[in-house]
């Protein structure tokens, strides 16, 4: 496997980097300003860049299990999402950071059915999406229900820390919350309002 992933990366530096070339150099001169920290799934089918059809410098992208954000904490531990929260907000200035679940979340699923004994690791960090849980039989339309609904409770962590809510509260960053479905290409994207998601690009 390993092989085609180089053979993968010669066909992008023969035909893709030549094209290219020149907003990489750009973006070495001038440094990235990317627009949006865009937080998703782990999930090999959920590809931001390609999702969003941007283009290298765009997105400040974080990717783990679920899309999850954990709450606000000062402590001596390693926080890898809360750090790359704290450096796109406070260091990169961008203006927007979108949250995005997606449908046959196997990190949703796992509120339900949990992991095998020896993914400790994934047990715990999924609890980070427990306040989504709904009541009643598992099915398909109570899983995209609860993926939803995770994306609600990941994007109320994001309030938790002082210099997020102190941006939004100026205006000076909006939150939203995606969520996408893999099987048709659709994004339902939340309303703050209704506190809803809508329906867009319905296949």
């Amino acid at each position: 496997m390993s092989e085609e992933l180089i053979r993968g990366h010669d066909r992008f530096r023969t035909s893709i980097f030549p094209e290219m070339e020149e907003r990489f150099r750009r973006l070495v001169d001038e440094g990235q300003r990317p627009h949006t920290l865009f937080i998703g799934c782990s999930d090999s089918r959920v590809i931001p860049s390609l999702l969003t059809a941007t283009a290298p410098g765009e997105l400040f992208v974080v990717r783990n299990v679920g899309a999850l954000v954990p709450p606000y904490e000062l402590d001596q531990a390693h926080h890898g999402v809360s750090s790359a929260i704290e450096y796109a907000v406070l260091i990169l200035g961008v203006s927007d950071i979108v949250v995005c679940g997606h449908s046959h979340c196997g990190a949703i699923q796992a509120l339900y059915q949990p992991p095998p004994a020896a993914a400790e690791h994934v047990a715990r960090w999924v609890r980070l999406a427990e306040a989504a849980k709904v009541d009643g039989p598992v099915d398909e339309a109570l899983l995209r229900r609860t993926e939803q609904r995770s994306v609600v409770v990941q994007l109320d962590h994001l309030m938790g820390f002082p210099f997020v809510a102190e941006a939004v509260d100026a205006g000076r960053l909006a939150l939203h919350g995606w969520h996408y479905v893999v099987e048709d290409g659709a994004l339902n994207v939340l309303d703050v309002n209704s506190g809803r998601f809508e329906r867009h690009g319905a296949g």
